[in-house]
């Protein structure tokens, strides 16, 4: 791999040379403060006021330069303007192919300022991390603080490129004129889902997207579902194309995600009166909704493993296992085995694919709908959550066939199992096995010459400014800037658990942190709610269920309206603190302090916890997406699989919470599950302010 300082040498327009950013004299200063410091010649503090200087003086040329070609093109666009204006009105339909060529040349000079941008962008990231590595010092918390945060902060023209999605917006509504001249008044401000169909405006499109981290409500539900996208080092073409694709497939994976939620969740209204009937305390539902969670904690490295080789064979130990759970769960009733009924449940922990199914998407879906296969992931996810529940509810009655009982407690269990059944038998007819699995650099096919740069493009700006998905190559590359190539152990994929931790910087760290609270909080309050609103509202399974199933439909609007507005009104890291706090206070609301505990004070505890927790999750898993190591964007220790694994510990702690606290007195149950979630929070909001600056 060519080191940064050449490829920026060798890829600089010609005539733009004097703008880019002086890469080389920045590494050479920072040598000579290094000597300077070591030699007790200057303080660590004047470095740092020196340095900043100097930095400040690059990015003001970059940016005043990225605005005066910004308003060439604008001018540009205004004389075609005035030359579309006078053609449509002489009806000269002769020229307006020429017109339209005009407007395509300045949609190719903006993809090369484009290109520039993420050049200049790229080398601010890597000499800020040069300079915290040599000094050991956290100077990019210092300078972002200070600049991003200003009000005339130049450093945002980098970040948001407001201008240039001004210009891109001109650009794409001429077009649309000229597209459809025979005197219709479409516009693409009145139709804003109407797509124009030309290649440079897919193009710039593609990139201003990356570049600015536009969040609709589909990208942001797609890195909800934290499928990474593999960071390619070269241009390269997707290896995914339109014919090896198969919708049947990717629909088979997202029914698969959303039977295994609702195989979840079914339990949830009736575990503590299962356990009951079978001699056990009413608390020991933690234990059976939470064995699932512990088998999954191993399923989930060996189907991650397996996705290596196959999609469809673990999608098929899959449905077995949880067909053969479900059996054995609805059997346990009249078998009088509480043990039978743990196995059962353990076997459908052992039959969660959800890592076959992440990866699926992220290997096997063309790159163009990718972002709605995700989204989709997340959707069946939510929606299972909220049918199990709302199914447990509709399955109130009981009857026997022979020695069978069937009853609110094992009817979920046969419902499931015929699910899976007709589940397997649809998978066996219609999945199509693909032709590759597991994508890897070294075989990646190098994209034609025309399209190359438009590649590295595209791939280069999906990198935030400082923080992005190089942070594991650049801890091993940085020290070697200057040789050609570097080791290719330092891009491969992490080989085991150990070695991706080791990737794991700060930020990454307290991401699962907070992962792991929001998922321990959101388990103690839902599978604690049939015991606690048994104890002291006396509701019915019936409301119970009807409870949960509330709380599970309102994951989608909720992502809707925060993927839709909130993101563009406020920056991640802001929605993540203020969903950190609603958290804190939902939990503290969920406190019994009086002998009357209400329904009102329970529900909207409840609400705010489970809402602002899965706020918390998607820009959670947003924010993890961006600052975790491109190394584990693949392989079987992928960046997916470490946070399924926080999430289900979690999930298994919370019910183990539950259990233990059950031989108690129920009267305690509920402030003793709801201290270490407390407790978690505080750390997790405590270690947010501490990174707070590396969130971009």
């Amino acid at each position: 791999m060519v080191n940064f300082g050449k490829k920026l040498m060798a890829d600089q327009v010609e005539e733009w040379k004097g703008y880019y950013i002086n890469y080389k004299l920045m590494k050479k200063m920072l040598k000579q403060y290094v000597q300077q410091t070591q030699l007790g010649g200057k303080d660590r503090e004047q470095v740092l006021k020196e340095f900043s200087r100097i930095l400040d003086e690059q990015i003001e040329r970059i940016v005043l330069f990225l605005l005066q070609q910004q308003g060439h093109l604008a001018n540009r666009i205004e004389e075609l303007g005035e030359q579309r204006a006078a053609l449509l009105e002489q009806h000269d339909i002769s020229q307006v192919f020429q017109l339209r060529e005009a407007y395509r040349e300045v949609g190719r000079d903006l993809i090369k300022l484009l290109r520039f941008v993420d050049m200049n962008a790229t080398g601010i990231r890597k000499i800020l991390k040069k300079f915290d590595k040599r000094f050991g010092y956290r100077f990019t918390d210092y300078y972002v603080t200070t600049r991003a945060n200003h009000p005339y902060s130049q450093l945002q023209q980098v970040f948001k490129q407001v201008g240039i999605v001004a210009v891109v917006g001109a650009l794409s509504r001429n077009l649309a004129y000229l597209q459809d001249h025979e005197g219709s008044v479409l516009s693409i401000y009145d139709h804003p889902s109407v797509t124009l169909k030309d290649p440079i405006i897919d193009q710039v499109n593609h990139a201003v997207q990356k570049l600015t981290h536009a969040t609709s409500f589909l990208q942001f539900l797609g890195q909800h579902a934290l499928i990474i996208q593999e960071d390619v080092q070269s241009g390269s073409e997707d290896l995914v194309d339109d014919q090896s694709y198969h919708f049947m497939s990717l629909l088979l994976n997202l029914v698969n995600t959303f039977l295994y939620m609702v195989n979840t969740y079914i339990i949830v209204p009736t575990a503590d009166d299962y356990s009951v009937s079978l001699g056990a305390a009413a608390t020991v539902c933690g234990v059976i909704i939470g064995s699932m969670a512990v088998a999954q904690v191993f399923s989930s490295v060996y189907f991650s493993a397996w996705s290596n080789k196959s999609y469809f064979r673990p999608l098929v130990f899959s449905s077995i296992m949880l067909f053969s759970g479900n059996l054995l769960y609805a059997l346990a009733y009249d078998l009088n085995s509480l043990t039978v009924l743990l196995i059962g449940r353990l076997l459908c922990g052992l039959g969660s694919a959800r890592a076959v199914n992440r990866r699926y998407i992220s290997d096997c879906v063309p790159l163009k709908i990718r972002l709605q296969a995700s989204a989709g992931f997340v959707s069946a996810s939510a929606l299972g959550m909220a049918c199990g529940p709302a199914l447990a509810g509709l399955l109130q009655t009981r009857f026997k066939i022979y020695s069978l009982t069937f009853d609110q407690s094992t009817l979920p269990g046969w419902v499931m199992c015929i699910a899976w059944v007709v589940y397997l038998l649809w998978l066996w007819i219609s999945f199509k096995e693909p032709g590759h699995f597991a994508k890897s650099s070294d075989t990646a096919q190098p994209a034609e010459s025309g399209h190359q740069v438009n590649a590295n493009l595209e791939e280069g700006l999906a990198q935030p400014l400082l923080t992005g998905s190089e942070e594991g190559q650049d801890q091993n590359a940085e020290n070697n800037d200057d040789n050609e190539e570097e080791s290719k152990n330092s891009h491969g994929p992490a080989t085991s658990m150990s070695s991706a931790y080791k990737l794991l910087t700060p930020s990454v760290k307290v991401q699962l942190l907070i992962y792991f609270m929001l998922k321990y909080a959101m388990e103690i309050l839902l599978s604690e709610s049939s015991v606690v609103t048994t104890y002291y509202f006396n509701w019915s399974t019936s409301a119970v269920a009807i409870f949960l199933a509330i709380l599970g439909c309102t994951v989608l609007p909720v992502n809707a309206i925060v993927g839709s507005y909130i993101t563009n009104l406020f920056e991640d890291r802001q929605i993540l603190v203020a969903s950190e706090i609603m958290v804190l206070i939902g939990i503290i609301m969920s406190f019994r302090y009086t002998l009357h505990y209400s329904v009102p004070q329970y529900v909207l505890s409840a609400l705010i916890t489970f809402v602002f927790a899965e706020v918390l999750e998607g820009v959670n898993l947003s924010l993890l997406s961006r600052v975790m190591s491109s190394r584990l964007a693949r392989g079987t220790y992928n960046g997916g699989l470490l946070s399924t694994e926080a999430g289900t510990l979690a999930r298994v702690v919370a019910d183990a919470t539950i259990t233990a606290a059950g031989y108690l007195s129920p009267d305690l149950l509920l402030n003793i599950t709801l201290l270490p979630p407390l407790v978690i929070c505080i750390a997790s909001l405590v270690a947010t302010f501490c990174t707070y600056n590396t969130l971009y």
